[in-house]
């Protein structure tokens, strides 16, 4: 064993590892200790005591003495030092803190306590304001809390089964309710936690969802909405905020229908967002740019939003908006493009409706619509998308007849000779075949369409034909590929093959190639001269107009389960030129 002796005359070996402050030795205690009871501890008869340590052959401190010669009632040397009842204390407080690191549970259980305390919150915090009304530091405090409770409920996105709970308890009526508050902060927080919970990336269940939505709808959330529109102030950042969170709430809202047309209903949320849009700035802010999509998605949602829209004539509203940009392109990738995009978007999905057309064509929608596509770059193909839906279906022939007598012929062949760009071609062909398909038979507009194709040898019929070869190459692609498809995939089912068939021929130009055949049959059936040319031009490629009826006879194939109206008035048409072929 080694010596004590020995541990106090060998010589600490000096290292580079960074080490605590030494603590003190349990010996060395006791021996100062023991020097102050002596008395001793200084003075002479301490150096007289070392010179005997050494005579004796003996050096550094003392060995403790036996247990029985200390009198240590509480245990404070030679021990932890600590007595037991601190000891208790320590080890209560290690338990505690270790159920603090456990993970709660996220159940009815914990809604109910939280529900408890949001409502508590809120009880509060009005009491406070009511009996301190002019003394706003009273109740600061409290407002404080109620913020921090509300941005906990965001924690429920990640548990959506409980939402049904959630609005049973009144969270929802009370949530929604705080969109009233003084303090637009709480409001706006109210607005976040909400626009945060229907949110589609949280993919909550259709159920779950739709507790969620009812409970507000209740709770009177479309005047809410529309009144914090109309008093939050965008010159504030935290009000700038909250419009932005608002707009979000709408567009999650919109995702349904029956909630939408609920929404807009009992609201002015309509108006304002058309007023919004108008708002002149030096730069289009994130803000306008959402109003605008906001409107483009609430008009593709529902019929009778369209309606509504039409009353508040934004048709006109949104031709003069788009009026600048005739000549003027904005920035690529920029708020003003988008916000561009979004008011051509709702305006095509307006005028498809007879009432939408109807306004199109007072607003001289048409003659700003050809100058687009005749002056403007970033217009061009929005603007002729525009007009591709304008033209078609019923109540197409009234804009029909304004294209051709506005001179809108020579720019669309001109269009349509010179552009190879595959979505231009489909717009342009939609056009044509809408006016053969609603201008009357003997009408002036109607001979001059059908002379456009006649003119020059039939240059542009020539042209017709040089499209449906290119799209026919195309289509062979696709069934060369699918049959090396149906090869390979021996376990796929018959109904995916014909799925992924029907997808890659759409991408191929499907829809053209179809539109062009049945232009192609109304000039075989309207004109001889056109008959024996198609005749001349298929026989060149081994084909004939028996592979044009054929192409209508898959089309009507296709609308054959649709009954709808617009698939009635197709079924009548494509009959009558299958026959008439």
């Amino acid at each position: 064993m080694t010596n004590i002796d020995e541990l106090f005359k060998k010589p600490r070996v000096p290292g580079n590892k960074r080490k605590q402050p030494p603590t003190q030795n349990p010996e060395e205690i006791y021996k100062v200790a023991k020097h102050a009871a002596n008395g001793d501890a200084k003075g002479g008869e301490h150096l007289n005591g070392d010179a005997q340590d050494e005579e004796d052959g003996s050096a550094g401190p003392q060995l403790p003495p036996e247990d029985d010669e200390i009198d240590d009632e509480e245990g404070r040397f030679f021990s932890s030092g600590i007595t037991q009842d601190t000891k208790n204390a320590l080890d209560y407080m290690d338990g505690e803190d270790d159920e603090d690191l456990s993970p709660e549970k996220y159940d009815v259980a914990w809604l109910r306590k939280t529900s408890q305390k949001f409502k508590k919150t809120i009880a509060v915090n009005a009491e406070l304001r009511a009996k301190h009304e002019e003394d706003p530091q009273q109740f600061m405090a409290s407002e404080g809390d109620l913020d921090a409770e509300i941005k906990a409920l965001s924690i429920l996105t990640d548990h959506t089964d409980l939402y049904i709970e959630f609005a049973k308890m009144g969270c929802v009526k009370s949530l929604v309710s705080l969109l009233s508050h003084d303090n637009t902060d709480i409001s706006i927080q109210s607005v976040q936690v909400l626009s945060e919970l229907t949110d589609e990336d949280v993919q909550a269940g259709e159920d779950d969802w739709n507790a969620i939505v009812d409970s507000m709808l209740d709770a009177d959330l479309p005047d809410l909405i529309a009144q914090n529109f109309e008093r939050l102030d965008e010159s504030n950042e935290a009000d700038r905020n909250g419009v932005y969170h608002l707009l979000s709430l709408v567009e999650n809202l919109s995702s349904k229908s029956s909630v939408l047309e609920t929404l807009l209903e009992e609201s002015s949320l309509l108006k304002w967002l058309l007023g919004r849009i108008q708002t002149k700035e030096t730069s289009v802010s994130q803000n306008k740019q959402y109003s605008a999509e906001v409107l483009s998605i609430i008009l593709q949602s529902a019929e009778k939003c369209k309606t509504l829209a039409l009353d508040l004539d934004f048709v006109e509203v949104a031709l003069q908006l788009l009026s600048r940009y005739r000549k003027h392109d904005p920035h690529k990738d920029t708020e003003e493009e988008e916000y561009a995009e979004n008011l051509f978007d709702g305006l095509s999905c307006l005028v498809e409706t007879s009432s939408g057309k109807h306004k199109l064509l007072e607003a001289e929608g048409v003659e700003l619509c050809l100058i687009m596509i005749r002056e403007g770059k970033f217009s061009k193909p929005r603007a002729l998308r525009l007009l591709d839906h304008a033209t078609s279906d019923r109540g197409g022939a009234e804009v029909c007849e304004k294209v051709v007598e506005v001179g809108g012929l020579s720019t669309l062949f001109g269009l349509f000779m010179k552009q190879k760009d595959q979505t231009t071609t489909e717009h342009v062909l939609g056009i044509l075949a809408s006016m053969f398909r609603s201008l009357s038979g003997n009408s002036a507009s109607r001979i001059r369409v059908l002379a456009k194709f006649m003119e020059k040898d039939y240059q542009k019929l020539r042209k017709l034909i040089s499209h449906r070869r290119e799209y026919t190459t195309k289509l062979d692609r696709v069934e060369a590929q699918m049959q090396e498809v149906r090869q390979q995939a021996k376990d796929v089912s018959q109904e995916d093959l014909d799925s992924e068939r029907l997808f890659r021929r759409l991408d191929a130009g499907l829809f053209s190639y179809q539109t062009i055949d049945v232009i192609l049959a109304w000039l075989i059936a309207e004109d001889g001269g056109a008959r024996a040319k198609v005749t001349e031009l298929l026989r060149d490629r081994d084909e004939n107009v028996a592979d044009i009826q054929s192409t209508l006879r898959e089309q009507l194939k296709g609308l054959a389960n649709d009954r709808g109206e617009r698939e009635a008035d197709d079924i009548d048409m494509l009959q009558t030129l299958i026959d008439l072929v």
